[in-house]
């Protein structure tokens, strides 16, 4: 797509615009932030690019993001092995890792279930996850999902999965977010916060 008429500039747009979250704006944007840096950010941000693609691979045993056979997560002792988060993607480990609350170890989906999106359960890392809870000491699996309707189909299809199996299934709560007032929460949020209430 033309856009500036200088073929460069409009292939770095038409491509930055391919990544999520990035509009036409947004992409335009970064590519003149681009041309208009000093000489060694491109060269940087390009090397980084390629190493990414180079030296990063799925951990064989969760399918986070490794170096090695094994992620950091899973190759870390101090990790409690006998619990397992089931998250469905990458970025979803790195936000409960910020959070500093959970010490167990994951398993990486790479989705969920959603037949209008094409997305089946024979396309997701359910078999691998029954095959872990068949072979190592799993005693909880959390499910930490959006609470859409996909994720909570696929929640759903995990635990009639697993319910012959002698291991505890947990959700992560959803609710009120810190500092919210209840007039700008959705229904939805404010109904599932008060089925989730806890004692005090």
């Amino acid at each position: 797509m033309v856009i500036t008429g200088i073929q460069a500039l409009d292939n770095l747009i038409n491509e930055l615009s391919k990544l999520p979250g990035i509009g036409r704006k947004t992409a335009q944007r970064l590519a003149v932030f681009i041309l208009k840096s000093e000489d060694s950010f491109p060269l940087h941000l390009s090397e980084a690019i390629r190493r990414v693609q180079e030296e990063t691979r799925l951990c064989q045993r969760c399918f986070n993001i490794a170096e090695d056979r094994l992620c950091r997560i899973c190759a870390d002792p101090r990790r409690d092995k006998h619990k397992i988060c089931v998250v469905e993607d990458i970025v979803d480990v790195m936000a409960i890792e910020g959070s500093n609350e959970y010490n167990g170890l994951y398993h990486v989906l790479g989705g969920v279930i959603s037949p209008l999106a094409g997305v089946a359960a024979d396309d997701l890392r359910l078999k691998e996850l029954v095959d872990r809870c068949n072979t190592e000491e799993i005693q909880e699996i959390l499910l930490a999902l959006n609470s859409s309707t996909e994720g909570e189909a696929t929640m759903i299809y995990i635990s009639k999965l697993l319910r012959d199996k002698n291991i505890r299934l947990t959700r992560i709560a959803s609710g009120i977010p810190m500092g919210s007032n209840l007039e700008f929460i959705d229904t939805a949020t404010i109904g599932r916060a008060i089925l989730t209430r806890q004692n005090l």
